[in-house]
């Protein structure tokens, strides 16, 4: 404990130190009120040297055995908990100062479709697109135009889906995916809703002719983390936005209270004013709140990038800002894409909470957890036949009821088994998507009731990190993980 430490406070930290006192003291803001590239350069080097030694350091702490005696435990403890902290704001910042240069048009102007999504209803990725934006940047400035509602797209086909995608989501009903800019993101993989969005881009009279550098898919509740920074934002007409409000009011009050018409202006009017400031007035401590909301939010899938930019995109993948299936032997996740099959905004209400507990250490280097995965259909009595037909479902006998496709993936090299579900679950089936297995079924919630999925997890032999999971995401920050992992020791230079 006391060398990984003596590691972390000698070596790695004051690298960090030193490469953040050259931003800290150089001015971030370019002559024309965009963001100066050119520090973020001369930084990069020296950032990515500094965190990898961190990242060594305190990932050898995090995974020593939990010491037996108070006093020494209780010093472990503060001091992973502290350095993982550190360990986690330097990731974020670094990775964030890898990928803005060539995201931001260092040396070259980049054109980027912006996909807004509406979690309130569920698609893999995120939820439905209700729109797209053109983002163009150069040499550290942005400019945004108005975005096109989703029904300017739909004219101009499909996303090219996949044979197993085509079954899954469209042979397979019981809503049958059509694969038009509204579905891009029912794909788990943010990867193919950029290739789809690309394919569709093609075909416009817009896009035409025009290369398409690269994707960002968001949500409200990204561009409630950027109004919390940034300070609030007020609408056309007069409603005050805030780092509070924010996604409540576009993932729920505006289908209340607004024509389809306006929903898209009120979200266009956010995310505009949301990306055209995430940048300006930089300082070193802004662009490491924002680099860290960056991260959160794409760990989240409330937020994504990708790039056709090969080089590019492999920084983009390697911090985490391409959300994608259980890929990793080394570091496990199991996911679980829910995609709503009840046209209606009913995903605001169905909320979903998970416990991941470990039953073992293996000798052979895997490690086996339980996991218990729930949806409940929160909607409350007093609210069923109130909401309008948008919210609660335009298909007669649906009103208020969660219908959800749920596809649920093991980990890279590893395993599930003893799956088993309580609640209304039907059509359980084994499914291929890309050459990967997954488990597959159908779960109806009415209002009040849950559905339980209950299973076991073996991960990798290669697993060198605790399971974690991926989800679709929600309309909140709180991912509703809890994880009892116990102790175990991880021989981290295997």
């Amino acid at each position: 404990m006391t060398t990984a430490v003596h590691g972390v406070v000698t070596d790695a930290m004051p690298k960090f130190i030193q490469s953040v006192s050259g931003l800290k003291s150089t001015s971030l803001k370019s002559a024309d009120g965009g963001l100066n590239l050119q520090p973020l350069l001369d930084a990069q080097s020296g950032m990515q040297a500094a965190n990898r030694s961190l990242q060594r350091d305190v990932n050898d702490l995090d995974h020593l055995p939990t010491p037996r005696i108070s006093v020494v435990r209780d010093a472990y403890a503060n001091a992973r908990d502290q350095l993982g902290s550190v360990a986690q704001s330097a990731d974020a910042v670094t990775n964030t100062l890898d990928i803005l240069p060539g995201f931001l048009g260092a040396g070259q102007a980049r054109t980027y479709a912006v996909m807004a999504m509406t979690t309130s209803e569920a698609r893999s990725a995120g939820g439905l697109i209700g729109s797209v934006g053109e983002m163009r940047t150069e040499n550290g400035r942005i400019a945004i135009d108005d975005f096109r509602a989703n029904q300017e797209y739909i004219p101009f086909g499909a996303g090219d889906p996949t044979a197993d995608e085509s079954r899954i989501f469209n042979t397979w009903g019981p809503l049958r995916m059509s694969f038009d800019i509204r579905d891009l993101a029912v794909f788990p993989d943010t990867s193919r809703s950029a290739e789809a969005m690309r394919a569709i881009w093609g075909r416009t009279p817009w896009g035409a002719g025009k290369t398409l550098d690269g994707v960002l898919m968001m949500d409200p509740v990204f561009l409630q983390q950027l109004i919390a920074i940034n300070g609030d934002v007020k609408l056309s007409n007069g409603q005050v936005l805030t780092g509070d409000n924010t996604a409540e009011f576009l993932l729920n009050t505006v289908y209340k209270d607004y024509s389809p018409e306006e929903q898209d202006l009120y979200f266009q009017e956010v995310a505009m004013q949301c990306i055209s400031n995430m940048f300006g007035n930089m300082s070193f401590e802004k662009l490491s709140t924002v680099g860290k909301a960056m991260g959160t939010m794409a760990q989240q899938r409330h937020f994504s990038i990708y790039s056709f930019d090969p080089a590019m995109q492999e920084s983009l993948g390697k911090g985490g800002f391409t959300p994608q299936t259980p890929k990793s032997d080394t570091n496990p996740a199991v996911g679980v894409y829910v995609t709503q099959q009840n046209p209606s905004k009913m995903d605001w209400y169905i909320h979903r909470t998970s416990t991941i507990t470990r039953t073992g250490c293996n000798a052979n280097g895997s490690q086996t957890y339980h996991v218990e995965y729930l949806l409940k259909n929160t909607m409350m009595s007093d609210q069923v036949g109130t909401l309008p037909r948008y919210i609660a479902g335009v298909v007669d006998g649906l009103q208020n009821t969660g219908l959800e496709k749920v596809l649920i993936y093991g980990p890279a090299g590893g395993s599930i088994a003893h799956l088993s579900t309580t609640g209304d679950v039907s059509d359980a089936r084994q499914e291929t998507m890309n050459g990967t297995s997954l488990h597959a079924s159908i779960a109806r919630l009415t209002p009040g009731a849950s559905v339980r999925y209950s299973f076991d997890v073996t991960t990798s032999t290669k697993s060198m990190t605790d399971l974690t999971l991926d989800q679709t995401p929600m309309g909140w920050k709180d991912p509703g993980i809890t994880t009892d992992t116990g102790a175990c020791t991880i021989d981290t230079k295997r």
